[in-house]
């Protein structure tokens, strides 16, 4: 288990399953989330070997003969940063057909591969893939996580929060990876985003593309930070670079592969026209997003539209950490239409059950502030589950059926 010097990383349980029923595990996500210490705390008890492939002599001997490698491994064993080298997971196909034996390969890697769908394909049926994030407030708050679980069952009672104010702010500067968390807020907290990420752009773009000029992808990061939780315009974004659409769009698909942006698709019925099918960009952390955009609580504070994008991004990426760990497999969109009606995410369940969340930068709440969740309610019929409008308030409340007002914190903390 992880040390209690460490936060605990609820999506453990859920690996430990994995490396019972599968011959290979992989755990990706960004870099300096918890991969290393989260694999190294599992292989302890496993006994597991370990490897890195960030080691040159270990990456050289991989490249040079990635069928012998993988046949001298040991029987377990901890392969970290497979992306540096696609050709194993060939090799490992191959070791896995001769000897089938569960929770054989952990893997850890920092680029997503369900983004390469053949390298994907080629351990299919064969292994167990978890992403990894930074903490999630839940992991921060030592909480048990289940508000994913909880929305699903649609089921919210009337209670009283104490309102987060300022505290809210604090949090989404601050982030969740690990190291900048123990940062105080301020300068050394923001120099520690910012140079890990042009360390990881200057590091695994190379690894993964040849591109040219690597400054636009910086540029197009802080872009991206700047756009976080808008819909996402590929000429727009194309415009100040003098690149390419497809050009800026591969970038972006970059980008995303190195978990640091990602796209939230939009979510539709096929009935339906006059949706509109553009995809939200949101970034993969508001504590990087914060550092990209040179802000510290206080101009958050005074920029209300900014914080509504942050904090949008905030609720959209807590909620992707606790599906890492939910009995619900949630797929995760959002809606809007032509006529303006639009929920920030919109969550689809095992039975095709349907939950909307709104995020509101603010203290008050109102009818009006449930129209895009009404709207969706209509839309999904006897398939809508819940619908919440998460803001910073003191008071869970229920304005219609399966309709909710629920302070943003209770996102992370249980009711008391």
């Amino acid at each position: 288990m992880v040390s209690e010097t460490q936060y605990p990383r609820l999506s453990e349980a859920t690996l430990h399953e994995s490396l019972s029923d599968s011959p290979a595990v992989l755990i990706h996500g960004p870099r300096q989330c918890g991969k290393t210490t989260l694999a190294k705390a599992i292989s302890a008890t496993s006994g597991h070997a370990y490897f890195t492939l960030d080691d040159e002599a270990v990456r050289n001997a991989a490249l040079s003969d990635p069928v012998g490698f993988v046949a001298s491994l040991p029987e377990r064993v901890v392969l970290e940063e497979v992306q540096h080298v696609p050709h194993l997971f060939s090799s490992l196909k191959v070791a896995i057909d001769r000897n089938r034996v569960a929770g054989r390969f952990l893997l850890t890697g920092s680029a997503n591969i369900l983004l390469l769908p053949k390298l994907a394909e080629s351990l299919a049926g064969r292994m167990a893939i978890h992403r990894l994030h930074p903490l999630s407030e839940c992991e921060l708050e030592r909480s048990d996580g289940s508000f994913l679980d909880k929305l699903f069952e649609g089921s919210f009672r009337m209670q009283s929060w104490p309102r987060l104010g300022d505290a809210l702010i604090l949090r989404i500067v601050r982030g969740g990876y690990p190291a900048a968390v123990k940062l105080p807020e301020g300068r050394r907290r923001s120099r520690w985003y910012r140079d890990y990420a042009d360390a990881v752009i200057q590091r695994d773009v190379r690894h993964l593309k040849e591109i040219a000029t690597v400054d636009v992808l910086e540029r197009l990061l802080l872009t991206a930070a700047s756009q976080t939780a808008r819909l996402v315009n590929f000429t727009d974004l194309a415009a100040p670079f003098q690149q390419s659409r497809p050009t800026i769009r591969s970038y972006v698909d970059l980008l995303a592969r190195l978990f640091l942006l990602e796209e939230l698709p939009p979510w539709h019925v096929n009935r339906m026209s006059r949706l509109i099918k553009t995809s939200k960009l949101h970034m993969g952390d508001t504590g990087l997003t914060s550092a990209l955009l040179g802000l510290n609580a206080a101009a958050l504070q005074s920029d209300r539209n900014l914080l509504g994008q942050l904090l949008e991004t905030f609720v959209v990426q807590e909620l992707r950490r606790q599906a890492s760990w939910s009995k619900v497999d949630a797929h995760f969109y959002h809606f809007r239409d032509r006529d303006n009606y639009e929920v920030d995410v919109v969550l689809e369940g095992n039975g095709r059950e349907i939950v909307g969340v709104e995020t509101k930068a603010s203290a008050t709440i109102t009818a009006a502030d449930f129209r895009g969740l009404r709207k969706l309610k209509a839309m999904a019929g006897k398939r809508f589950a819940c619908g919440v409008v998460l803001y910073d308030g003191e008071m869970s409340l229920r304005f219609d059926e399966s309709l909710f007002a629920i302070p943003v914190r209770a996102l992370w903390e249980a009711p008391g």
